[in-house]
Parts: structure tokens; C-alpha cells; sequence
């Protein structure tokens, strides 16, 4: 399968500022990239890294004014869906590997702390390892009510759990802080999924947000927003919560003045494709 990915956004700055961004496919999957046309600034030097969390990371200072951010291209993805590993089972804290502890702690949208009792009270039950994840996922997936209009970038997972509603990324924290109450580390991720295999939803394409479980030594996706198995999923980037992995960082005042996102898969034949992609781009 091959899937179009790309961004088109644009900020408004009221004076020159450093800017983050976090917007490159994650480096597990550029072997997959056939083809891509990366952010390019006429004019602006823009330093290329890695994080503290081996995602792709872009430095630049800005000039004050409109700045567009634009990038498209396409990659190979198996088309599979998210495996399941029923059988898989919770590691001991004590045999965890050492980074993984760093997945049990809170974080600034995961409030371990506040939610630890009511998580032993709703899952204390619930079969170690693989179904009492599966558990937490539904749970989280019929307590919150997804709304784009009510989202808020100060909603942390107890505020979610209280108020019942949310995006994406709130789905994730309220899972990822349950399984963390649980002793199972999990991360955040963000990145692409496009309508693939599922119905059109006739709302604008945006970014995504998902989880990661360790479960028998082995990083697992699950999606509490969804609560199905999907294909397609382009890894941007991981951290503890979405605090560590913002797709755009500004230090200074920002204004979000255009945001366009494509998740397609390509079914047309390749001249056709190169095609599309220089147009995209």
C-alpha cells in the first residue's frame, strides 16, 4: 500500500521567534518514504536534529509575519492492521527495563497520582497483561464523547475523566495515566491515520493520537479513540504525554491561521503518482 501523507499550515508570528517543530515521519519509517518533498523556508536556516525521544526534530528563527509550512510526500505501509497479541503478558516492575520506568511516572497530562485509586477500583479486577489493557481502551473509549468544537490544549486526563469528553489526545492520556496507575508503561504517539479501510469521516483530516503498551517485552498500539484495529498509522513522534511531543513550539506568541492535513491511500499507477507528488509539493 501507498499512502500520501503531507501538511500544509501556516502561523502568524508578531515578531521574530524561535520555532520547534516535530512534523517529520519518525525515523522507524523513513526506509518506507518513496518519495518526499521536506519543509523548505526560502531565506530561513533550519537546523535538523534528533530529540531526547529519537524523533525528528527542525530549528529555525522566524521572521514576524505569515509562515507557511508546507511538506508532502508518499510511503509504503504493509496495510495490515494493528496486531493483537492476546496472550500477551504484564512485565514485573522489577524485571522492566530501565527506560520503561520513565513510562510509569506522571507526567504534565497524565496524573497518575489522581487517577491511581480510581483505576485499581475499575480495573484492579480485570485479567493481568493483554485484557486488562483491552479493558482500560473500551472503558476509555465509551467514557469520553469525542467533540472537535469543546477540545482544549489544557484538558489533562483527570479533567477528561470528570468532564467526559475530548479529542484524540485525550483518549491517549486518560488511557496511557490508567495503564500507568496499572504498573504497564505506555507512551504517547502522534502521527498520521487517514480514513483507510473505514469510513469517510466527513470532518477535515487532522493529525492523530494513540498509545503504546509495553506488554512481554514488546511495544504494543492501541487507540482508545477508535477502539478498533486500523492500517495505516505514520509514526511522527513519541513521548511521555503530548507535552513532549508538540507539533509546533514557538517561543513566543503564535496564531494558527491555516491547518490542512492529507492521509490518502494512492491508487493510482506510478506516472500518475510522480505526478501528483510534484503538484502536492
Amino acid at each position: 500500500m501507498l499512502i500520501h501523507i503531507g501538511y500544509d499550515l501556516q502561523i502568524s508570528l508578531p515578531q521574530p521567534t524561535p520555532v520547534m517543530l516535530l512534523l517529520d515521519v519518525h525515523p522507524s519509517r523513513i526506509n518506507d518514504l518513496i518519495s518526499y518533498s521536506p519543509l523548505v523556508l526560502p531565506g530561513i536556516e533550519i537546523a535538523r536534529s534528533v530529540d531526547f525521544y529519537g524523533n525528528r526534530m527542525q530549528r529555525f528563527v522566524a521572521p514576524a509575519g505569515e509562515l507557511n509550512l508546507r511538506a508532502s510526500g508518499a510511503i509504503k505501509d504493509p496495510g495490515t492492521l494493528d496486531p493483537a497479541f492476546p496472550h500477551a503478558r504484564e512485565v514485573p516492575v522489577a524485571e522492566l527495563p530501565d527506560y520503561c520506568l520513565h513510562y510509569l511516572a506522571g507526567s504534565r497530562y497524565c496524573e497518575t497520582d489522581e487517577l491511581n485509586q480510581i483505576a485499581w477500583s475499575l480495573f484492579g479486577n480485570s485479567k493481568p497483561g493483554w485484557q486488562r489493557v483491552q479493558d482500560i481502551v473500551t472503558f476509555v473509549h465509551n467514557h469520553l464523547r469525542f467533540s472537535y468544537p469543546e477540545a482544549s490544549s489544557t484538558r489533562t486526563a483527570l479533567s477528561a475523566y470528570r468532564e467526559r469528553v475530548g479529542v484524540c489526545r485525550d483518549f491517549a492520556h486518560l488511557a496511557i495515566t490508567f495503564c500507568r496507575c496499572m504498573n504497564i508503561p505506555a507512551r504517547y504517539v502522534n502521527g498520521y491515520l487517514g480514513d483507510i479501510g473505514v469510513p469517510k469521516d466527513p470532518a477535515p483530516m487532522d493529525f492523530s493520537a494513540w498509545m503504546e503498551v509495553y506488554l512481554d517485552h514488546r511495544w504494543i498500539t492501541l487507540d482508545a479513540r477508535h477502539n478498533k484495529r486500523r492500517t495505516g498509522r505514520i509514526v511522527i513522534a513519541r513521548g511521555r504525554d503530548a507535552a513532549d511531543v508538540a507539533m509546533i513550539t514557538t517561543y513566543g506568541p503564535h496564531t494558527l491561521t491555516k491547518f490542512h492535513v492529507v492521509t490518502d491511500e494512492i491508487t493510482e499507477q506510478p506516472p500518475t503518482l510522480r505526478q501528483r507528488l510534484t503538484a502536492a509539493a
